[in-house]
């Protein structure tokens, strides 16, 4: 059980990270990393903790978790979409010339 919360976790952290932010802290894709954390998931949901697959499931997480999250939440915003306001433009807001 605690390996599937562990791995759930970890997609959905994966999930809700920006796409770009992958690339900036130079971690594969995102989509190659919401592969390996969706097998992950679902291997620990369908095999035994006893069988080599939930093990390798288990390492996949372990490197996303001590390696790729910290790594996307150190840059800045912490890899998260943002949502700016509608007058935000490529540089920052847009505050008309004042």
């Amino acid at each position: 059980m605690a390996l599937i919360v562990f791995s759930g976790f970890a997609l959905f952290d994966a999930a809700v990270r920006r796409e770009d932010a992958y690339r900036a802290a130079d971690k594969k894709t995102k989509p190659f990393w919401l592969i390996i954390l969706g097998i992950a998931f679902v291997v620990n949901l369908l095999f035994p903790i006893l069988s080599f697959l939930p093990i390798i499931g288990l390492i996949a997480t372990i490197v996303y978790m001590v390696d790729v999250r910290p790594a996307i939440r150190a840059l800045p915003g912490g890899g998260r979409s943002q949502r700016g306001s509608s007058s935000d433009g490529p540089y920052g807001p847009w505050n008309g010339g004042r």
